[in-house]
């Protein structure tokens, strides 16, 4: 019994030693990266997009599940519009109404004419009664004074002149109002045009709610989480879906300051993703930032200054994205390494390599 356990302790340890050996031996010779190249650890990323409601509520259906890939322009879900539907036939009967009401204010413009037009023919008539009157009464007033004529004459006539001029001031007074009434008329007719105005403007509004109720996706990507479920009243921005933009994938790292220094916007990135070890992604460096994540609490020295770190964001090509679209997920940790001087060759191991 006490052989068997010493034989188990020996061959424990045998196989502890050769690991640490191969370990080690790995490890010495693994090829130590060349000058011109910095390599840091980083997590594969994507834009997101939340898919929300524009109006307030209810979600209606939803098209998709979880992990589905979708086109620009594809319907992910639709809200329930019977509200709206309603709202649009109510905006439309106050359009046709409003239209009626233009008609009538037009033809209140055209009876307003015509009624001064009559205005201004009676204006001439008492002109001419006017004209007519005033020759009765000089002739009467000549009459009088050479002693021909009697005074009743000259009076009647005098009174005939009076009454004609007052009759030309309430013709052309009459003339006036007209002129007041076709502008008001007018004015209604403006009133009328824009209100149908404003109603054809709330059909198109409610047409756009109505459009909007449809949710589409607006670039290719895949769905992530379906954040509500039909039957749930959601209001204005409440989220439905949440999905990744798979035409932006890059990882984001850190490097130090000599290092990201020397990072040119473009520079070649080569991307190791540790579930996939045995291929090397191309990217470029899309993004440097100019101020440091990580700040000591005092830089006065050099040394110190050394370990601030920049973000760096490395963009793997949309062409190659779309080429292994189904292969691509977010999230996966990895290694970048990026090459600081254009001249300096690529070590074999992190030459591009990629599925087939």
């Amino acid at each position: 019994m006490d052989k068997s356990r010493i034989w188990f302790v020996r061959a424990v340890a045998a196989v502890v030693i050769i690991g640490a050996a191969y370990g080690a031996w790995h490890w010495l010779n693994v090829s130590p990266l060349p000058p011109g190249i910095a390599s840091a650890n980083g997590r594969i990323e994507a834009t997101e997009i939340d898919i929300a409601a524009k109006t307030p509520g209810r979600l209606k259906e939803i098209m998709v599940d979880e992990g589905d890939f979708v086109t620009a322009g594809q319907v992910l879900a639709r809200m329930d519009t019977e509200v709206l539907d309603a709202q649009l036939r109510e905006a439309q009967a106050q359009v046709r109404r409003a239209t009626v009401a233009i008609e009538t204010a037009r033809s209140q413009v055209v009876q307003r004419q015509a009624e001064k037009e009559a205005a201004t023919a009676v204006v001439a008539q008492r002109k001419a009664e006017l004209d007519a009157a005033q020759k009765r009464f000089e002739r009467s007033d000549q009459l009088a004074k050479s002693g021909s004529g009697s005074i009743e004459n000259l009076d009647n006539d005098r009174a005939r002149f009076e009454g004609a001029k007052a009759a030309v001031s309430a013709a052309q007074a009459q003339v006036a109002a007209a002129t007041s009434a076709i502008s008001a008329a007018q004015a209604q007719v403006i009133d009328a045009e824009a209100a149908v105005d404003a109603t054809k403007a709330t059909v198109d509004r409610i047409r756009a709610d109505i459009k909007d109720s449809t949710l589409v996706a607006p670039r290719d990507g895949r769905v992530q989480y379906r954040v509500a479920q039909p039957g749930e009243v959601l209001g204005a921005g409440g989220k439905v879906l949440n999905m990744v933009d798979l035409s932006d994938v890059y990882m984001t790292f850190f490097l130090p300051t000599d290092a990201a220094g020397r990072v040119a916007i473009g520079a070649e990135v080569h991307l190791v993703l540790d579930a996939i070890p045995q291929y090397v992604v191309p990217a470029r460096a899309t993004f440097v930032a100019d101020v440091a994540q990580f700040t000591p609490k005092t830089v006065e020295t050099a040394e110190e200054r050394q370990k601030l770190m920049f973000r760096i964001k490395a963009k793997i090509s949309s062409d190659l994205l779309r080429k292994y679209i189904h292969q691509v997920k977010t999230g996966l940790p990895g290694m970048a390494y990026v090459r600081l001087n254009p001249n300096t060759e690529w070590p074999s191991n992190l030459a591009v390599k990629l599925p087939q």
